[in-house]
C-alpha cells in the first residue's frame, strides 16, 4: 500500500518533519501539531537559553521539577543505562560540546596540543542523578542531551495529537524516525540507507503500525571520527558500530534502542526493548533479527 493521500512537510527542531494523512489536515490540527512540538522544544532542547535543560545547565547540582511528559523518556534511558553499562546516558550534553556539537555548532573540538581529541566521561546517569517522583535530583553539574530518544518520543507525542484529532490512519516522519498507524490495507515500505554509500540500500522493511526509528555516523558527522554517537562513559564518539535501525510498537523505544544497538549485545536490546533491529558493523558486516518483516541484503 503506498503512504495516504496527503501531506503536510515542515522544518522544525533541526529536521524535517512530513505528515501522511488520508485527507489534508485542518489548519487547527495543524497548529495543535506545531505547538506540541514548540513546547518539547522549549522544556528539552540544549540549543536554546530558554529551555528547561538550559535551565538545568546554569543551576548545576541540586532539584529541579521535570516537565510533565519527561517520565516515559527518561524510564527509556534508565533502560538503554542499564542494558549499555552507562553508555547511553542523557547527561551527554558536555561531551557532545567538547566535541564541537555545542549551541552554536562551532562543530570544532577540543584538542589537545598533540592534535589528539580532548574528552572527558558523562556523569553517569545510574548514580549522579535520581528522581524523586516528579523531582529530578542532580548530585554535579550537568547538561542534558536527549539526542537518543528526544525525537523518537515527540514522534509518539506528535502522533497522539492526531489521533486525538480523528486522524486514525497517518504516518510521522521525522528526519527519518517514522510512526506509522492504521494502514491495515498494507504497509509501508521503507529503504535502509547504508552510510556507506547513500545511494545504495542495504535491505527494506515493512511497517503497517508501530515504529522504525535508526541512527548513523554519516548522520550529524562534522570530521573524521566525529559524530552524534557518543559513549558516555568515554566522551569520545563510538567506531565499532555505524548504523542501526530498530522497530517497536513505540517510536520512543525503537529510537533508543537503536542507539543502544551501538554499544550492547543486539539481542539483549531486543529482549530489553521488546525491538527488532538491523545492526551495521564498521567491518561490513550486517546482523538482525529473524523476525524482521522485511529482507536484508547480506
Amino acid at each position: 500500500m503506498p503512504r495516504p493521500e496527503a501531506t503536510a512537510a515542515f522544518d522544525a527542531i533541526g529536521t524535517r518533519w512530513t505528515l501522511d494523512t488520508a485527507e489534508p489536515l485542518p489548519d487547527a490540527v495543524l497548529g495543535a501539531v506545531r505547538d506540541r512540538i514548540d513546547r518539547f522544544d522549549r522544556d528539552w532542547s540544549r540549543f536554546r537559553d530558554d529551555s528547561w535543560v538550559a535551565e538545568v545547565a546554569r543551576g548545576g547540582a541540586g532539584s529541579y521539577r521535570l516537565p510533565d511528559d519527561a517520565g516515559p523518556l527518561l524510564d527509556a534511558y534508565d533502560e538503554a543505562a542499564r542494558c549499555t553499562h552507562g553508555a547511553v546516558s542523557p547527561l551527554v550534553g558536555r561531551a557532545l560540546e567538547g566535541l564541537g556539537y555545542d549551541a552554536a555548532y562551532t562543530l570544532r573540538p577540543r584538542r589537545d596540543a598533540d592534535g589528539s581529541l580532548r574528552t572527558a566521561p558523562a556523569p553517569d546517569w545510574r548514580s549522579a542523578a535520581r528522581r524523586d517522583g516528579a523531582t529530578l535530583v542532580l548530585d554535579e553539574p550537568a547538561l542534558l542531551d536527549v539526542g537518543a530518544g528526544g525525537k523518537g518520543y515527540l514522534v509518539d507525542l506528535v502522533s497522539g495529537v492526531l489521533a486525538a484529532h480523528g486522524v486514525a490512519e497517518h504516518v510521522v516522519d521525522a528526519g527519518g524516525d517514522l510512526r506509522v498507524a492504521g494502514l491495515g490495507a498494507g504497509p509501508l515500505t521503507v529503504a535502509l540507507e547504508d552510510p556507506r554509500d547513500t545511494t545504495r540500500a542495504l535491505g527494506v522493511l515493512r511497517l503497517a503500525d508501530g515504529a522504525l526509528c535508526g541512527s548513523a555516523t554519516n548522520r550529524r558527522a562534522w570530521g573524521e571520527g566525529l559524530h552524534h554517537v557518543v559513549d558516555a562513559r568515554t566522551g569520545a564518539p563510538t567506531a565499532d558500530v555505524l548504523a542501526t535501525w530498530a522497530v517497536g510498537d513505540s517510536a520512543l523505544v525503537a529510537d533508543v534502542a537503536a542507539t543502544a544497538l551501538f554499544f550492547a549485545e543486539p539481542d539483549l536490546v531486543a529482549s530489553r526493548f521488546d525491538v527488532r533491529y538491523v545492526v551495521l558493523r564498521a567491518d561490513g558486516s550486517l546482523r538482525w533479527s529473524l523476525g524482521l518483516d522485511g529482507e536484508v541484503f547480506a
